[in-house]
C-alpha cells in the first residue's frame, strides 16, 4: 500500500505542476480501487491532498510571475460558496451517484483535452496579460466568470475534483490570460475550492490522516518536478496521453458501479 501511495502521489503532483489540473482525477480512483479507501472518505482526502499540493505549487508559479491574483480571488470567492454547498450535498448523496458523476466529469475532461483548441487558447508562452480585466470594463465576462466559479465550486465539493480542466479554458477565453499564467492562477483557485470542500466533509466522514499525509508529501515533491518540466515536455502530447488514460479509468469506474 505504501508503494502505491507513493507512486500515485508522485503522479498527482506531476500533473498539478505540469497542467494545473488533473490531481483529483488521479487521486480518487487510486484511493478507492488501489488503496481500499471508502468513496466518501476518498473524496474528502482527495480534496485535502490537492488543496495542500495546489497551494504549494501555486506559490512556485507565483514566484515565476505566473499568477493573476485579482482574477484568482474573484473566481475563488464565488467558487468557495459553490464548493461548500456541493460538499454538504455530497455527504448525503448515494455513493453510486457521486461516482457516476465523477466518471462523467472524467469523460468531459478527456474531451476537453482531445478537442482542438481555439487560436486564442493556444497563446502558450505569452508574457503579458492581454486584453480584458475580469471586472470593470466587461461586466458580461465578470458575470460569466462568477457563474462558472459557482458551478466549478459545486462540482468540486460534490465529487472532489479541483476543476482545473474547466477553470483554465475559462481564464484564457473569458479573461484573456495567457496559458502560462492561466495554469498558475488555476492552481490558486483550485486550492481555495479544495480547502473549502475538505472543510465541508471534515467531521462528516472518517479520514485516514497518516495515509493522506504520506500521499500529500509525495505529491508536493512531484509538483515541483512538474513545474520544472513545464517548458521541457510538449503539453499537447501530455494532454492527449492523459485524456486516453481518463477514458479508460472512467469506463472502469462505470463498469464497477453498475456491473
Amino acid at each position: 500500500m505504501t508503494i502505491l501511495a507513493i507512486l500515485a502521489g508522485a503522479l498527482t503532483g506531476l500533473l498539478l505542476g505540469l497542467l494545473g489540473s488533473g490531481g483529483s482525477i488521479i487521486t480518487i480512483p487510486t484511493l478507492i480501487y488501489l488503496l481500499g479507501v471508502e468513496p466518501k472518505e476518498a473524496i474528502a482526502m482527495s480534496l485535502g491532498i490537492v488543496a495542500i499540493t495546489a497551494s504549494i505549487t501555486a506559490v512556485n508559479h507565483w514566484r515565476r510571475g505566473n499568477v493573476d491574483m485579482d482574477v484568482a480571488v474573484t473566481f475563488g470567492l464565488f467558487g468557495v460558496a459553490g464548493t461548500y454547498a456541493g460538499a454538504k450535498l455530497g455527504v448525503i448523496t448515494p455513493v453510486v451517484v457521486q461516482l457516476t458523476v465523477f466518471a462523467v466529469v472524467m469523460y468531459a475532461a478527456a474531451y476537453r483535452m482531445l478537442k482542438p483548441q481555439p487560436t486564442e487558447f493556444n497563446a502558450v508562452g505569452a508574457d503579458v496579460v492581454r486584453g480584458i480585466p475580469i471586472w470593470g470594463r466587461d461586466s458580461s465576462a465578470f458575470l460569466q466568470t462568477a457563474l462558472l466559479g459557482l458551478a466549478v465550486g459545486a462540482l468540486t465539493g460534490f465529487v472532489g475534483v479541483g476543476g482545473g480542466f474547466l477553470i483554465i479554458p475559462a481564464l484564457v477565453l473569458l479573461s484573456r490570460i495567457p496559458m502560462k499564467r492561466a495554469v498558475g492562477t488555476s492552481l490558486v483557485i483550485v486550492a481555495f475550492n479544495c480547502f473549502t470542500g475538505f472543510a465541508g466533509y471534515a467531521g462528516a466522514v472518517t479520514i485516514n490522516y497518516p495515509l493522506m499525509a504520506l500521499f500529500t508529501a509525495v505529491a508536493i515533491v512531484g509538483s515541483f518536478f512538474g513545474a520544472m518540466l513545464t517548458h521541457r515536455i510538449s503539453a499537447e502530447t501530455l494532454k492527449r496521453g492523459f485524456a486516453v488514460f481518463l477514458i479508460l479509468v472512467a469506463s472502469y469506474i462505470l463498469l464497477k458501479n453498475f456491473v
